[in-house]
């Protein structure tokens, strides 16, 4: 009897394939072999996520340009060493005689079609093929993926969107690496330096972001605050210029004086006089938030729990994969099908009826109340086909299990409660804007007061009606017409503050929402659907470019570091800032999206995407002839090491004329640039400073003086080193001080 090979991208997906669909009479119960399971008419198998990759450079090529660019005009594959024991099983599956049709069960997307494209492609093997899409892992998704399986002629042109991704990826990543590698080792050595589509632009945007930083120059401002009373007791209020328009310094706001003087002149006013005080209330509303996609779930965990882009979605794929109480997490939508409606009802309906099981506290009263008042029903800000691409919004499956882990918890509580909140209605405040005058003569000075009170909680009370409203301030009341005793005015000097330095979360917003930095309108709409990667991938960037040693963490924020300051500076410098910048990604994305609506041939992609990669190999090797060609004067001082003199320059450093001496120093210390009498003293006198402006890896800025080692490196001397070998000294002394006891 023939049958008919499932794969699936992961073994636990395997392993629920089989528990489902052997529940189906048409199917037949499943046994369990060694890594696969069979019954009379299908076989169930997986991956392990990527089991082929796209071949390296053979041999041991030299990273020079010389031989760059490199164009293969067929793109080999190549087993992932730790994994070539489960390729071989699904080689030997796909193969057997009885098996003549394949099933493309793996993670529905883009990447998920391109793990069993290059299966079924390094395996050789020519037999029909079908597709599993499956929008999340209950029994009823995998029953109805089963049985609405696509053809392949529906799955060719996001196979070729997946193929062209991969390769253009790698045409790009290849050159643009080595012919940075070769740029940097040009005066020798191997300095290699790693590029990439995403990586490089999300860099770029924290360096971009690092700059401003550093230029920041502080100013300072005074704010005069007030307090007030009236017959029902004091409210505050905040100085402000009611006439304020906004203009070309940035700093500016109503409430800021840029004088000393003048906001002393206020206080001296104000204090003790009576003023006229005028009143505006209105209504406000505050709809639900959006459900999850994984770059918001991604973003919250950061701000809520510290939790890292990459350990949110570790836990979620936990939650989807293992427990099965949350759908597909790697998904960019925020949005629900329209036919979902029935599905999401019945999902509210489990929640308000489980108990015993890890549910968040409330949230079976919560859904219950839901369902009795029939609030789940057609909505456009939940149900909209339109906005659903691979996959809907995170949301609960309606399956429970009896115990969560600690951060598991958390994560099923945030999709739990958004998915009951966001039926819920929304929530109204009574705003009132509080504004009391001080006539003095010709001046008027005016302070403002705003309070927020909680009429209905709405969506808010799923979350004890605390969100949004912890900043809010109830105004003690007026009588009309009631004038206000000024009792207190203070002056508070503060200091205007440089952007701050992005978090997890931030960038992680700054990577969904790349488009904005694009000025053609058609590759910012389709980097709006995208942005700089994608929400699968977003966190192994950041974990890619803290691996590259680009940028650090510190605490929750992200710091470039000197050589990913130094990076994007020389793409910029060499001409190539294609490569860092989101426009090359909204290019790709929109050219990718028409390839998958089969709108574009995949060949006329891949034949722009190897012109690109020529112009970067070819710009880069003009700029580093040209470096090497340049004249820089000698340096006429004896080489530290050797004593061989002058020393040479070039364009980052002097070093020593002899090939075979080492001896080098960058003009760039620790993100400092050094003068050149502060170089002589440093070579001549082994030592110079204190100095300042040096920024640690952290982004920190520190003062030091420098000092030669005994092998001619650069160290360090701060106060808390000194205050360290103090104590090392004083420990070494009382040892040799010691008595000596006899035996």
């Amino acid at each position: 009897m023939s049958k008919k090979l499932i794969i699936a991208e992961k073994p636990s997906v395997a392993l629920d394939l089989s528990r489902a669909l052997g529940k189906m009479p048409e199917v037949g119960k499943f046994t369990k072999e060694k890594d696969y399971y069979e019954s009379d008419q299908y076989v169930i198998s997986s991956a392990i996520g990527h089991l082929v990759e796209l071949q390296m450079p053979g041999g041991k090529q030299k990273w020079d340009f010389d031989h760059l660019p490199i164009m293969p005009e067929k793109f080999d594959l190549q087993p992932i060493d730790d994994n070539k024991a489960r390729l071989n099983l699904l080689k030997r599956l796909m193969k057997r005689k009885d098996v003549d049709e394949i099933i493309n069960a793996c993670d529905a997307g883009r990447e998920g079609e391109l793990i069993f494209r290059y299966l079924v492609e390094i395996s050789e093997v020519k037999k029909p093929i079908k597709r599993m899409w499956m929008q999340s892992m209950t029994n009823q998704a995998i029953a109805e993926a089963f049985t609405n399986m696509r053809t392949d002629e529906e799955m060719l042109p996001l196979a070729n969107a997946a193929k062209c991704r991969s390769e253009s990826d790698w045409l790009v990543g290849i050159n643009g690496t080595r012919a940075m590698t070769a740029f940097n080792s040009k005066y020798g050595g191997f300095s290699k330096t790693p590029v990439g589509r995403v990586k490089t632009p999300t860099l770029a945007i924290m360096v971009d972001r690092e700059k401003e930083i550093q230029a920041f120059d502080p100013r300072d401002y005074w704010e005069v605050h007030g307090e007030f009373q009236v017959a029902a007791g004091q409210y505050p209020g905040v100085w402000f210029d009611e006439q304020f328009k906004k203009g070309d310094d940035k700093h500016a706001r109503a409430d800021r004086i840029w004088d000393i003087e003048t906001a002393n002149a206020v206080k001296m006013r104000c204090l003790g006089k009576v003023g006229e005080v005028e009143e505006k209330k209105k209504p406000s509303k505050q709809a639900p938030p959006l459900l999850y996609d994984l770059t918001s779930l991604q973003r919250e965990g950061n701000s809520r729990f510290g939790f890292s882009a990459r350990r949110t979605l570790q836990l979620a794929q936990s939650l989807y994969e293992r427990h099965k109480v949350l759908t597909y997490p790697r998904t960019d939508s925020r949005y629900l099908p329209e036919d979902y409606v029935s599905v999401a009802k019945e999902t509210m309906g489990k929640i308000s009826n489980a108990s015993g099981v890890a549910l968040p506290q409330g949230c079976d009263a919560h859904a219950g109340k839901a369902v009795q008042n029939n609030w789940i029903r057609p909505n456009g800000r939940i149900f909209d086909t339109s906005k659903v691409s691979d996959h809907f919004a995170i949301i609960p499956t309606g399956q429970f299990v009896n115990k969560l882990d600690e951060a598991e918890l958390k994560i099923y509580t945030m999709v739990m409660q958004r998915f009951i909140a966001v039926f819920y209605p929304t929530a109204e405040f009574e705003v009132t804007t509080r504004i009391t005058r001080i006539t003095t003569g010709a001046d008027t000075d005016s302070f403002k007061s705003n309070g927020k009170i909680m009429v209905q909680p709405g969506w808010m009370e799923v979350y004890g009606g605390a969100i949004g409203s912890d900043k809010d301030k109830i105004l003690v009341a007026l009588s009309p017409e009631e004038e206000a005793t000024t009792s207190a005015v203070n002056v508070e000097q503060k200091t205007t503050k440089p952007p701050a330095r992005y978090s997890e979360a931030t960038i992680l917003s700054a990577m969904e929402g790349a488009g904005k930095l694009v000025d053609d309108e058609e590759l910012a709409a389709a980097m709006s659907e995208r942005g700089l990667g994608t929400p699968a991938t977003r966190a192994q960037t950041i974990e890619g470019l803290i691996s590259d040693k680009y940028i650090v963490r510190a605490e929750k924020e992200l710091v470039p570091t000197t050589s990913g300051i130094r990076l994007i500076d020389e793409l910029n410098d060499i001409g190539v800032e294609i490569l860092c910048s989101p426009e090359m990604t909204g290019q790709w994305e929109y050219k990718l999206k028409r390839i998958e609506q089969g709108q574009l041939k995949r060949d006329g992609f891949m034949n722009e995407i190897r012109d690109l990669t020529t112009g970067v190999v070819d710009r880069t090797r003009s700029a580093a002839k040209a470096a090497k060609e340049a004249h820089y004067d000698d340096l006429d001082l004896p080489c530290p090491s050797c004593g061989l003199q002058p020393l040479k320059q070039d364009e980052r450093s002097y070093r020593c004329k002899d090939p075979e001496c080492k001896f080098s120093i960058w003009k760039v210390v620790a993100s400092r640039p050094m003068d050149v009498p502060e170089l002589e003293q440093l070579l001549t006198k082994r030592f110079v400073g204190p100095l300042t402006g040096f920024r640690s890896r952290r982004g920190e800025e520190f003062d030091a003086a420098l000092e030669f080692d005994d092998a001619f490196k650069i160290k360090f001397i701060t106060e808390a080193s000194q205050e360290r070998e103090r104590q090392r000294q004083e420990e070494a002394s009382q040892i040799d001080d010691a008595p000596v006891i006899a035996n």
